[in-house]
């Protein structure tokens, strides 16, 4: 039986890799100690997707340890000696990074590097995915120019009309304190790919989305649009008139990616993973979107102010990835995506 760790296994992106791998035959060790629920409170309690691990996938272990815990990080994998890692684990608020920096570099920075010195000395074969961020790229998409429309804005240059590239520098641009301990990560994880040449591949990623998204104020933007008009909350939109632009993938399509990357990996890739163009909508498309489906009027307002380091536009240019891995493509539209939290934040609110 294959071994595979997944850390950050209780969240969206994590508890799609541990089910589907677990489905595949995979032996699955799950690393998620839910530090979401202290950074998010109740709204991002895990500990729901834990259970349905435990309960429901086959040869899933669930390791409740901290990744900035070298020691315990080092222990597992010489103990499981892992055929493939996927990192999820993350602080991934930019928001609140700047309230509590310390422990958002070591989450972010030190953790990632403790799995890679791990995976270096114990697994040095294995593929290690490391789910990266589009906020790797500051607020320099915002220097694109940009056009102004009824609902939403886009790019105005002709360079960017299918989205940000890899290309795209990450230097000189206001990040966000996450945004920055995201990119020591990302290149920590280019790094051991280059020069220890390990089979290391950053998955630069837009706005992953979908049912199993533990969706809060500052982070998961459309899950938690779900939540609030299910419950009655106000959301509140911070800046750009409501227009700003984000492409969604949903979470099934990340994992193709990984099985993509998984079957043939190439030693420090970097990939932008998203919806691309077709999948983008705005914040107040959104809410329309929402209102239609659900039948109810969410309430909203919003703020002047923005949030620092927030992209106006930004979807992701997919042609590096499809041109090096042709057999993998979108199979969730932004369409699918909305019904699909439709029909759940419908069948939760009637069963309450």
């Amino acid at each position: 039986m294959k071994r595979m760790i997944v850390t950050g296994s209780a969240g969206l992106i994590g508890s799609e890799a541990a089910r589907h791998y677990d489905e595949l035959g995979w032996r699955v060790v799950g690393v998620d100690n839910n530090m979401r629920r202290s950074f998010f409170g109740s709204d991002g309690d895990t500990t729901w997707q834990r259970e349905r691990l435990v309960n429901d996938c086959r040869s899933y272990q669930h390791a409740a340890i901290d990744i900035r815990d070298r020691d315990a990080v080092f222990e597992l994998v010489r103990e499981v000696r892992p055929e493939a890692i996927v990192h999820c684990a993350a602080q991934p608020s930019h928001d609140l990074a700047a309230q509590i920096p310390f422990e958002d570099f070591s989450v972010n920075a030190l953790g990632t590097l403790n799995l890679l010195e791990a995976t270096r000395r114990f697994a040095a074969e294995a593929p290690f995915i490391f789910t990266s961020t589009n906020k790797v790229y500051g607020d320099g998409p915002n220097l694109v120019s940009l056009a102004e429309y009824e609902t939403r804005y886009d790019f105005d240059d002709p360079a960017y009309v299918e989205g940000i590239p890899e290309t795209f520098s990450i230097d000189q641009t206001k990040h966000s304190l996450f945004g920055a301990s995201k990119v020591a990560a990302d290149v920590m994880v280019q790094e051991f790919g280059r020069y220890f040449g390990m089979n290391t591949v950053c998955f630069r990623g837009g706005c992953l989305t979908g049912a199993g998204h533990s969706g809060a104020q500052l982070h998961g933007y459309l899950s938690y649009l779900f939540k609030a008009a299910a419950e009655g909350r106000s959301y509140t939109i911070f800046g750009y008139k409501g227009k700003q632009v984000r492409d969604q993938i949903h979470s099934r399509d990340v994992i193709g990616a990984f099985d993509a990357y998984l079957a043939e990996p190439r030693p420090g890739a970097v990939y932008n993973l998203g919806g691309g163009k077709a999948n983008s909508v705005s914040i107040i498309e959104s809410i329309d979107r929402i209102n239609q489906l659900t039948g109810r009027e969410l309430s909203w307002e919003l703020s002047e102010t923005n949030r620092i380091g927030d992209h106006i536009v930004y979807y992701t240019d997919l042609s590096r990835f499809r041109k090096d891995y042709p057999g993998w493509r979108i199979t969730m539209s932004i369409d699918d995506i909305f019904e699909e939290f439709a029909r759940i934040s419908l069948a939760a609110r009637s069963a309450a």
